[in-house]
C-alpha cells in the first residue's frame, strides 16, 4: 500500500497566501484559519488514504510485471453530477465522457483554433442551404467489430435526434440518405451550424447494434469500456484502432470530487494524472523532475444565472448593485492563483465574438451601494445588513462542489456581498437540480463550456432561450429572441458574430447573468506519463498517444 505524505507548512503557508487577501484573513486570526486549514489537510490526507488503498488497491499506473501499461486518470469532470455520467453520447452530456476518455469520436473535430476539420469524416460539401453530403473514411471499425459506414453513422445519427432533445433542436435533421462511404444529411430548413455542432459530443458516432447497457457504448475510439458507473471507467486499448496503437493497455478514470484528496494522491503516486486539480495546490507540484502540467486557454464559464422569478431579484438596480460587487480580479488572481482570465460576458476574448467586443461593469463597491439605497434598501437597524419593510436584503446562492472553484467563488460573493450589506446563504450541495426544479433560489451558479464547437449559438440556444434546457434564470427578451432566430439561419460568419456579440450585450445590459471567470484547463501528471495535451475545447483529453514509465 502506498502511504500519504505528511503534510508540510509549505502547503498550508501557499494556501494562506492565496486566500487571505480576498477572504479577509488578519494578521489577528491567521493562527485560527492556520489551525483549521491543517485540519482540513488531515482530514484530506485521511480521505485520500481510504481513496487509494480501497478504490485503487495499490499505487499508479506504469508498467506492471505482465508488461502491461495502466493509467489512473483521476478528475472532477466526470459524474452524475455534470450530467456526464455513462458513455452514451445521446444521454444528456455523456457525450463529453465519450470523446474525452478515448471511447468515441465524431465526424468533425475541433483545431487547435477552434474550427471544424473532418475526424471521422474525410471531406463535405452543402449541395443547397437544406443539404450536405459527407464522405467517411475508409478502414475504420467500432470496437464491437462492425464496420463504420453510412448505414452506421445514419443509425446513429437518427437515434440522436431521437433521444436529445438538444441534438434535435441544433442539428434540424429531416432525413439521412446512406451509401456504404457516404451520408446525405437533409435538414428541415437551413442550418448554418451543422458541422460545427457535428464536433458536439452528442454526435460520436457509436454502434447501435451494440450493448449499450450499464452506460457502455461501442466506438471508433483508441479505448474500450470494460465497466462505467456513475463514479468510475475502467478501460482497455482497443487493438483495432484505425489511427496507430494505443500504448497503454488500461485506463482507470476516477471521478474525485475531494481536492485535497486528489492531492494528496499525486503526490503519493496514488494516481498518474489529474483534471481539475485545485489551483492553491499547484505550486506542489511546480519540480519538472516529478510533475508536468499542460494547460490551455477555454470558453468554460464560471457565471451565475438570476432567478428572475424571484421577487427581490426583480429590481434591476438590485441585480446591477450585486454585479458590481463582485471582485472577479480577487477571484482570478488570488483564489484561482491566476489560472483563469476574468470573464466580461460568456466568450473569451481570443474568440472573434468574445470579450473585447463588449462590456459591463466593474468592481464598484460604492456605487453598488448607492444603487441599494436608490432601491429603497437601506441598514436601519444597525446589524451591517440592508433591509427594507424590516427584512434584511437576504440572497439565496446556489452551486454545486464537483467544479472545485464553484465552492471557492461562493464564498468570495458570500464576502463580497457582506460589504455591501447583503446577506448570502449559501448552499453548495450534489443535489442542485433538485433545489432548481423547487425553485428555491435567487443566484445559480455555474460553469459551462459556452462555446463548445467553436460557435456562439450554443450558449444562447442552451441557457438564454425561452425552450433553453438550461436557462436557469427563467430569462427572457423579446429582442434577444428575434435575434436568435435571426442566428439560426444565418450563414455568413461575419454577421454571425455581429448578431452574437448584440445578444451578449443585451443579457449585460439586463444584469441577468454575472460572469466572473474563463477556466485555464489544465491536466498534471507525475514525470513519466507523456501524451496528456490540454485542449480549449475541454474535449479530447485521452488519446492513442496517452503512454506511460
Amino acid at each position: 500500500m502506498c502511504l500519504i505524505p505528511e503534510k508540510s507548512d509549505r502547503r498550508t503557508d501557499s494556501l494562506i497566501s492565496l486566500h487571505r487577501d480576498v477572504i479577509g484573513i488578519t494578521d489577528y486570526n491567521v493562527y485560527l484559519y492556520k489551525e483549521k486549514l491543517m485540519n482540513r489537510i488531515s482530514k484530506a490526507a485521511l480521505t485520500a488514504l481510504v481513496f487509494t488503498s480501497l478504490a485503487l488497491g495499490g499505487c499508479g499506473g506504469g508498467e506492471k510485471a505482465s508488461g502491461e501499461k495502466t493509467v489512473v486518470y483521476a478528475t472532477t469532470g466526470y459524474g452524475r453530477e455534470m450530467g456526464d455520467a455513462g458513455l452514451n453520447p445521446h444521454e444528456n452530456y455523456s457525450g463529453w465522457s465519450t470523446v474525452r476518455y478515448g471511447v468515441g469520436e465524431t465526424l468533425f473535430r475541433l483545431s487547435d483554433a477552434m474550427t471544424p476539420e473532418p475526424w471521422l469524416a474525410k471531406h463535405f460539401e452543402y449541395v443547397d442551404d437544406c443539404t450536405v453530403d459527407i464522405e467517411l473514411r475508409e478502414g475504420v471499425s467500432f470496437s464491437s467489430g462492425r464496420k463504420m459506414n453510412g448505414e452506421a453513422v445514419k443509425e446513429c445519427l437518427e437515434a440522436l435526434v431521437a433521444k436529445n432533445q438538444r441534438a434535435a433542436f441544433d442539428l434540424k435533421i429531416d432525413r439521412i440518405d446512406a451509401t456504404e462511404n457516404t451520408v446525405r444529411i437533409h435538414t428541415k430548413k437551413s442550418c448554418p451550424s451543422l458541422i460545427f455542432y457535428l464536433c458536439d459530443p452528442y454526435a460520436a458516432i457509436v454502434d447501435m447494434k451494440a450493448d449499450m447497457k450499464d452506460g457502455r457504448a461501442s466506438g471508433t475510439g483508441p479505448y474500450v469500456a470494460d465497466s462505467v458507473t456513475d463514479t468510475e471507467i475502467h478501460l482497455h486499448k482497443n487493438a483495432s484502432y484505425w489511427n496507430g496503437s494505443p500504448k497503454v493497455d488500461h485506463l482507470i478514470v476516477k471521478s474525485v470530487t475531494d481536492g485535497d484528496a486528489m492531492t494528496a494522491a499525486l503526490q503519493a503516486g496514488n494516481i498518474d494524472a489529474t483534471y481539475g486539480l485545485p489551483y492553491a495546490s499547484y505550486p506542489l507540484f511546480e519540480d519538472p523532475s516529478k510533475f508536468q502540467i499542460s494547460k490551455v486557454a477555454t470558453s468554460r464559464n464560471f457565471f451565475g444565472q438570476v432567478n428572475m422569478h424571484s421577487p427581490v431579484m426583480q429590481d434591476i438596480r438590485v441585480r446591477k448593485a450585486i454585479d458590481m460587487a463582485i471582485d472577479r480580479d480577487g477571484f482570478v488572481n488570488h483564489l484561482l492563483a491566476g489560472h483563469g482570465e476574468v470573464a466580461v460576458g460568456p466568450f473569451p476574448k481570443a474568440l472573434p465574438f468574445g470579450a473585447s467586443h463588449v462590456h459591463g461593469v466593474s468592481y464598484q463597491p460604492e456605487e453598488a451601494r448607492k444603487l441599494l439605497e436608490e432601491a429603497g434598501w437601506k441598514d436601519t437597524d444597525g446589524n451591517g445588513y440592508v433591509d427594507k419593510d424590516g427584512k434584511d436584503l437576504t440572497i439565496r446562492w446556489l452551486t454545486y462542489p464537483g467544479r472545485m472553484e464553484l465552492p471557492v467563488l461562493a464564498e468570495l460573493v458570500q464576502d463580497n456581498l457582506k460589504q455591501i450589506g447583503i446577506k448570502v446563504d449559501v448552499e453548495c450541495s450534489a443535489d442542485h437540480l433538485k433545489v432548481l426544479e423547487a425553485g428555491n433560489y435567487d443566484v445559480y451558479a455555474s460553469a459551462l463550456v459556452t462555446a463548445p464547437t467553436g460557435d456562439p449559438e450554443y450558449f444562447f440556444h442552451t441557457c438564454t432561450l425561452d425552450q433553453s434546457t438550461k436557462n436557469r434564470g427563467f430569462y427572457h427578451n423579446d429582442r434577444l429572441e428575434a435575434l436568435a432566430k435571426e442566428m439560426h439561419q444565418t450563414f455568413d460568419i461575419e454577421k454571425r458574430n455581429q448578431l452574437a456579440i448584440e445578444m451578449q450585450q443585451i443579457i449585460l445590459d439586463d444584469h441577468a447573468f454575472y460572469f466572473i471567470s474563463y477556466l485555464q484547463m489544465g491536466i498534471l501528471s507525475r514525470k513519466g506519463v507523456t501524451g496528456l495535451a490540454a485542449h480549449p475545447s475541454d474535449y479530447y483529453e485521452i488519446t492513442a498517444e496517452l503512454d506511460v514509465q
